[in-house]
């Protein structure tokens, strides 16, 4: 016979899931619609820290920050209708960043089903392209079944977002069910065959380079790869925004592959004779919409180790493709013997030289010189620092001029989504309160997901929110001036005073309008007992790291009448 006692609501059941699964912090906007998970995480709030948003995209990309910086899922709930449209963004960030995330999202009773109840959505539709797994729990019993499924997809092979629909009644309803054991995440392993032929393509190299990018990186992975760089005196280069993959002030660092990359490390690429691609999908930003290897065979030997056995031949035809997770792909190569480097060592040495001679600041137009701030940053901050951007041109200055030391410390789209850097350090000073985060936003970009800075005040939260305010939207002005001009429309922002709204909020706030006025204030801002903002008034003129608004209009008026 059954016993009362032995009974818990679904509620109860999926946060004795969570707890079991290793869950410690969860992001959420409240809804009715689940508001027996939230009686249950009353209980257990000691245990898991809830940290309440302000909008479901900002608890979403939180999600995905909180995936980033630990590798374990990031766990976000929102309400149906509204809130699950809101979090969408953040679910697309996840999918393409490859970032482990489970999205729970209250649904309407079962009863309701297709009758378009309150708020009702079909959530299998609307998510069954942005996620890796899309479900809907319909029986409370099978909640610890369905939660460990979504923790071992959200983190094995490629990593990614899982969306599990949680009808409301579900949530009360009584069940006696036995707990399962905590997840396992899987992961290939690289063959002894593979690692023999990668060896053998390496000794018979004469220009060979590797690019890191992607997830199910750890500390001792990135380790691991540093070792068998430094013992073959590989070139490194890393992808958009996976910076952290490798400590950028090491000698056999090359530098980034970013949008618009150093053209000399674009070069380099293209002149190899064997890229080492390991981690990445070789997406179009890293090879710069896909002309540094061309589509399906690069002039290149490749190898390309992933982590998904589905990527591999997608677009590249590599000519070794390894299917491993980097943990498992870093340890083995480190135990590699190394191979006679002396063909390349020296152009390793200048491949460096040529990185550190790009990372050093260049003026832009204005009183306010961004890449002299972020050296000037670089140079006061510990290497722990976690550093924190949307989308804009705005970031470029970072992605330049920012040196990352440690893994991980950056978190940045690849998605290119705006409004991901204020939720973003929201996430990051949650978990690592001890450490410097930096968040950096353009005027646009700050207003997607600003009011979020109320969440950090909320919790005690000490990031320091940079707001890069030039009044445009720039990087679609810059492409509008590249390919329309003197066609200007859709483009400007009217915007507020950053500081008076950051201080309305609570934060310490200031506004700097040359570079001489950085020091002290952002001293100041250091120094404050709460989160701080620092709004940074650039010149419109200054559109991108590389030239200006007036020369871009120029040549782009010289290159129509041509």
């Amino acid at each position: 016979m059954t016993r009362r006692s032995d009974e818990r609501s679904g509620g109860q059941l999926l946060v004795d899931q969570l707890k079991l699964h290793g869950t410690d912090l969860v992001f959420c906007v409240p809804g009715e619609s689940f508001l027996a998970v939230l009686d249950a995480l009353y209980d257990v709030r000691n245990e898991i820290r809830l940290i309440v948003c302000r909008q479901e995209g900002g608890a979403a990309y939180m999600a995905d920050a909180y995936g980033k910086l630990t590798g374990r899922p990031g766990v976000c709930f929102v309400t149906r209708g509204p809130g699950a449209s809101n979090a969408c963004a953040g679910v697309h960030t996840a999918y393409q960043d490859s970032t482990p995330m489970i999205l729970f999202v209250g649904q309407v009773a079962r009863s309701h089903h297709e009758r378009q109840a309150f708020q009702e959505v079909d959530l299998r539709r609307m998510y069954g392209q942005l996620a890796k797994w899309v479900a809907e729990i319909e029986e409370a019993r099978r909640i610890p079944e369905f939660v460990a499924r979504a923790f071992t997809v959200a983190t094995s092979g490629r990593p990614g977002p899982v969306v599990l629909a949680l009808p409301e009644d579900m949530l009360r309803e009584r069940a006696v069910v036995s707990d399962v054991a905590p997840y396992k995440a899987v992961q290939a392993h690289p063959g002894a065959s593979d690692l023999a032929r990668m060896r053998q393509m390496l000794a018979g190299a004469q220009r060979p380079i590797m690019i890191l990018g992607g997830t199910t990186w750890n500390s001792q992975a990135v380790a691991d790869i540093k070792v068998f760089a430094e013992n073959n005196h590989l070139p490194v280069a890393t992808t958009f925004r996976r910076q952290d993959r490798f400590d950028n002030l090491h000698p056999c660092y090359a530098g980034d592959l970013g949008i618009s990359p150093n053209p000399k490390l674009a070069a380099r690429i293209k002149q190899a004779d064997l890229v080492i691609a390991v981690g990445t999908r070789l997406g179009e930003a890293a090879t710069d919409s896909y002309k540094l290897l061309a589509v399906p065979r690069p002039a290149q030997k490749l190898i390309h180790a992933y982590m998904e056995a589905d990527e591999l031949g997608r677009v590249y035809q590599a000519d070794l493709p390894i299917n491993a997770g980097m943990q498992q792909f870093a340890a083995a190569v480190r135990a590699l013997k190394p191979v006679d480097a002396s063909v390349w060592a020296a152009e390793t040495h200048i491949a460096h030289h040529e990185y550190l001679e790009y990372s050093r600041p260049v003026p832009n137009a204005g009183r306010l010189q961004v890449a002299e701030i972020i050296a000037l940053l670089r140079q006061k901050l510990p290497p722990e620092t976690i550093v924190c951007n949307g989308a804009g041109n705005y970031s470029g200055w970072v992605h330049r001029f920012w040196q990352f030391r440690e893994y991980p410390t950056q978190l940045a789209p690849t998605s290119g989504s705006m409004g991901y850097g204020v939720p973003a350090a929201v996430a990051a000073a949650s978990l690592y309160p001890e450490r410097p985060v930096l968040s950096f936003s353009g005027d646009g970009c700050f207003l997607m997901n600003g009011q979020e800075i109320a969440t950090a005040i909320q919790y005690g939260l000490k990031p320091i929110f940079f707001v890069v305010n030039n009044g445009m939207y720039g990087t679609i002005r810059m492409h509008q001036e590249i390919n329309y001009p003197s066609r200007i429309i859709g483009t400007m922002l009217t915007n507020p005073d950053f500081a008076a709204l950051g201080s309305a909020y609570g934060l310490y706030s200031e506004t700097v309008e040359s570079t001489d006025q950085f020091v002290e204030a952002f001293a100041r801002a250091r120094q404050a007992d709460r989160a701080s903002l620092i709004e940074l008034r650039l010149d419109p003129e200054a559109i991108s790291t590389r030239i200006s608004l007036s020369k871009l209009r120029e040549q782009s008026a010289n290159r129509h009448r041509d």
